[in-house]
């Protein structure tokens, strides 16, 4: 399969990066193997690898090489080519993609390059970093885009920026109808960062000092990668967003609505870990959250659904159950609804799983189930709704 069709499949896909050191960072693992971590990536859901075969990170095309001997994935080149013969050379080593970055490259030898990669059977991941410079790989009719966090003049990471470009390149490609994919680079650690770049558009996130640094790659992308994601719901106190980002959730619902009786003053700050979301009733007002969960107001309290919005645009729904009622054909209503649908509804460690199994959800949401009082959070209870989503 090429690269670019790879990476357009269903759910959030992961190039994994091979590498052995970082301009910024330093060495990361100058003894890998990219033989075998490409095979161990593949096994842990990788949807493509990427290799280094630049001097500068430690890589070399016998990376590449070795790579190509370990996976049957598609293999993205990635260094600071120029010239046709570069690309020949990756080519015959057995990539099945190069990197092309804007920055250095003007349009005409851009356009050159990639003409040159789709003659050679490569295809080009175009990478930008600004406005300008999406702009530019629209213009030239790139295939995936690439969006980097990291400016590679300063090494800064900028994720704010890049998820805005994500979201951005996300809407032309509607408007445009042009199918084209987008991928989120650099600044991967975990997995509520790989959810936000879906969440803002992303095919694709590519991942690679992240996994150069843990002590198990392939462990490191599972949990990158793994589903459903786990929200805890309900908080109002610092300690219990505390003790949820401890436990592993990835998202920290913060209940805004005057009738809950476990309404939060405001959306507390949450860590790096995770993303905030605000809950509210009836109508939508802006907050300063990742996300928010939005219900209708019915009878003077939510509704029994909601949609969850990023920047006021549907990125998932969530069902639930009616307003303080059960519903015994809850789950098989849920398993029927399409797209990314989280799953919400008195669940909690005794029952998540029999609920994760009925309805794969892409998240499921508790509160009421975590908690010694309403709006207190049972830290005990907390873990151990993590670590049976998890198991």
């Amino acid at each position: 399969m090429r690269f670019r069709d790879a990476l357009a499949g269903p759910g959030l896909s992961a190039i994994a990066e091979i590498k052995r050191r970082s301009p910024s960072a330093g060495d990361l693992r100058p003894d890998a193997d990219p033989s075998r971590l490409a095979r161990e990536l593949e096994a842990a859901g990788a949807t493509a690898i990427s290799v280094l075969v630049d001097g500068r990170f430690g890589g070399s095309t016998e990376d590449l090489a070795a790579a190509r001997a370990g996976t049957t994935l598609p293999i993205l080149a990635k260094g600071f080519f120029r010239e046709t013969v570069e690309l020949e050379a990756v080519r015959r080593l057995g990539a099945d993609a190069v990197l092309l970055l804007l920055r250095d490259l003007d349009d005409r030898s851009a356009e050159q390059l990639m003409a040159a990669a789709g003659d050679l059977g490569l295809d080009a991941l175009v990478e930008a970093h600004t406005a300008e410079e999406l702009g530019r790989a629209v213009e030239l009719g790139a295939d995936p885009i690439g969006i980097n966090a990291r400016d590679l003049a300063t090494f800064r990471i900028d994720r704010v920026a890049q998820l805005d470009l994500v979201a951005e390149a996300t809407l032309q490609q509607t408007v445009t109808k042009s199918g084209r994919v987008v991928v989120a680079e650099s600044g991967i650690e975990s997995r509520s960062q790989a959810a936000a770049a879906e969440l803002a558009g992303a095919d694709a996130v590519l991942v690679g000092s992240a996994l150069m640094r843990a002590a198990d790659p392939g462990a490191k992308l599972r949990e990158l990668l793994a589903r459903p994601l786990v929200k805890v719901c309900g908080l109002t106190r610092e300690e219990d967003v505390a003790a949820a980002a401890d436990a592993g959730a990835d998202l920290a619902g913060f209940i805004l609505a005057p009738e809950s009786p476990r309404r939060a003053d405001r959306a507390l700050d949450v860590p790096e870990t995770m993303l905030s979301v605000a809950v509210l009733v009836g109508e939508l007002e802006e907050q300063p959250t990742d996300l928010v969960q939005l219900y209708a107001r019915e009878n003077g309290q939510r509704g029994r659904d909601a949609v969850l919005l990023r920047d006021g645009a549907q990125v998932a729904r969530v069902a639930d159950l009616p307003w303080e009622q059960d519903d015994a054909g809850h789950h098989a209503r849920a398993s029927g609804i399409d797209g990314r649908l989280m799953l919400a509804g008195k669940l909690g460690p005794e029952n998540v799983r029999v609920a994760i199994e009925a309805v794969d959800p892409w998240a499921v949401d508790a509160s009421s189930q975590l908690e010694v009082s309403p709006g207190i959070k049972d830290h005990a209870r907390i873990r151990a709704f993590v670590e049976a989503v998890r198991s």
